[in-house]
C-alpha cells in the first residue's frame, strides 16, 4: 500500500464524508438545533475513532484510551460510566495491573470489535469486579489470553478474534467515587520497543477510523428508526442487537423513544427488582446522553427517590415540575430514554403515559 500524505488524507477525508448520510437518515430531525447537534456529534465520533484506531491502535504496545466520555458520546453512553478501551490481538497475552477504586460496578470484556465494518462488537470474555482477585487494597492483575495462567491471577480469556479490551465503571454517586486504575502491557514474545512508524499502518489505522465514523453513526440510526416507531413506549426489544454491539452481558437493556409537545412530559412508572444496579437516562436523538455535566440527565439507584411500594416514578420534562426525579428535556421535543438493570433477577418494562402539566 503506497500513499502520499495527500493521497492518504484525501481518502481518510472522502470516506469521512460520507458520515454525511446520518444527518439525512430516515427520520433524523431537521430543524437547525438538531442538525447542528448532529454535525456535532459526527465530529466527536472523529475524535473518538481516532484515538482508538490511531492513535491507541498497536496491539503490541495496548494502552488505554476513552471511547465515549462527557464531550464525545457514543450509542446511548451510560452517564454514570467511565469507559475504557484498549487495541489488542487474540494471539498476544496482556497483563493488566492496577486498582478497582470505589466503583459501584466495575467489568472487563474481551470483543470482537468490528465496528468499523459492520458495527458489531461480540463478547469472547468477561470479568467482574469480584471476579479481579484483588487483595485487601484493591489491587489486581489480571491475565488476558488465550490460555489459562498457571498462576493466582485471574485471567480474561481471549479468542482468536478477539481485538479489543473494554472497561465499564458505574458509579452511584460519580464526583464522590474513585475510580478504577488500570495499566497494560504485552507479555508475549514481541519488540520490546515500538519501531519507526509504519506508513502502511498509519494508513490502515486511519482509514479504520474513518470507517469507524460511518458504520457505527449508521447503526445507532437505525436503532433510532427503530425505536421512534414506537413513540412514549419502552420495549424490551431482545438483548441480542445490544450485546452484539458491545453491550455487557450482565446488563439487560430497555431502550425507548419520546416525543413531547409544549405543556406536555412523560411519565414513567417501574417496579425496582433485586439487582446490583439501575439506572435511566435521557438523550437526543443521535444516542447522546444530555450534558450530565450541567443538567438532571439520569437516575439511578443510589438518588432515586422512591414509592412506599418501593418503585420508582420519573418525570421527564422540559422544566422541573416540582416532583422528584426529574430528568430535562433540555431544549428538544424527542430523543432516546435507556433503562439498564445490571445482574437483576428480573426485568420489569416501565410503564409510560404522556399527561399535560
Amino acid at each position: 500500500m503506497k500513499h502520499s500524505g495527500v493521497d492518504l488524507w484525501d481518502t481518510f477525508c472522502a470516506r469521512l464524508g460520507e458520515a454525511r448520510g446520518t444527518l439525512q437518515a430516515d427520520g433524523a430531525p431537521t430543524s437547525a438545533f438538531d442538525q447542528a447537534e448532529g454535525a456535532r456529534y459526527l465530529s466527536r465520533i472523529v475524535r473518538l475513532g481516532l484515538e482508538m484506531y490511531l492513535e491507541g491502535g498497536d496491539p503490541d504496545f495496548p494502552t488505554f484510551v476513552l471511547p465515549s466520555h462527557e464531550t464525545a458520546k457514543l450509542g446511548g453512553d451510560n452517564p454514570d460510566n467511565l469507559y475504557l478501551s484498549a487495541t489488542i490481538l487474540g494471539d498476544r497475552t496482556y497483563r493488566l495491573t492496577g486498582n478497582i477504586g470505589s466503583a459501584h460496578y466495575l467489568s472487563i470484556g474481551s470483543k470482537a470489535n468490528r465496528y468499523a465494518i459492520d458495527g458489531t462488537m461480540a463478547s469472547t470474555g468477561e470479568l467482574q469486579k469480584e471476579q479481579f482477585r484483588a487483595d485487601a487494597n484493591g489491587n489486581f492483575t489480571v491475565i488476558a489470553g488465550l490460555e489459562k495462567p498457571k498462576g493466582n491471577e485471574a485471567w480474561l480469556p481471549l479468542a482468536p478474534d478477539s481485538n479489543i479490551l473494554q472497561v465499564r465503571q458505574t458509579f452511584l454517586h460519580r464526583a464522590q467515587e474513585h475510580p478504577a486504575r488500570f495499566a497494560i502491557e504485552r507479555i508475549s514474545e514481541g519488540p520490546t520497543f515500538p519501531p519507526p512508524q509504519d506508513p502502511d499502518a498509519i494508513a490502515r489505522r486511519m482509514i479504520a477510523a474513518a470507517d469507524f465514523v460511518v458504520n457505527s453513526t449508521r447503526m445507532f440510526a437505525n436503532w433510532s428508526k427503530l425505536f421512534m416507531a414506537h413513540p412514549n413506549q419502552m420495549r424490551d426489544w431482545g438483548q441480542d442487537m445490544f450485546h452484539k454491539a458491545g453491550g455487557d452481558p450482565a446488563i439487560f437493556y430497555c431502550h425507548g423513544y419520546w416525543t413531547l409537545g409544549p405543556g406536555e412530559m412523560l411519565v414513567i412508572e417501574t417496579d425496582v427488582p433485586e439487582c446490583e444496579h439501575w439506572n435511566i437516562q435521557v438523550d437526543n436523538w443521535w444516542m447522546e446522553s444530555m450534558d450530565y455535566r450541567y443538567v438532571p440527565t439520569c437516575i439511578n439507584a443510589g438518588n432515586a427517590v422512591r414509592e412506599a411500594d418501593g418503585s420508582v416514578r420519573i418525570v421527564l420534562a422540559a422544566e422541573n415540575p416540582g416532583i422528584p426525579n426529574w430528568l430535562t428535556t433540555h431544549g428538544h421535543s424527542e430523543g432516546h430514554m435507556l433503562l439498564r438493570w445490571v445482574r437483576a433477577v428480573s426485568h420489569p418494562i416501565p410503564r409510560v403515559r404522556v399527561v399535560r402539566r
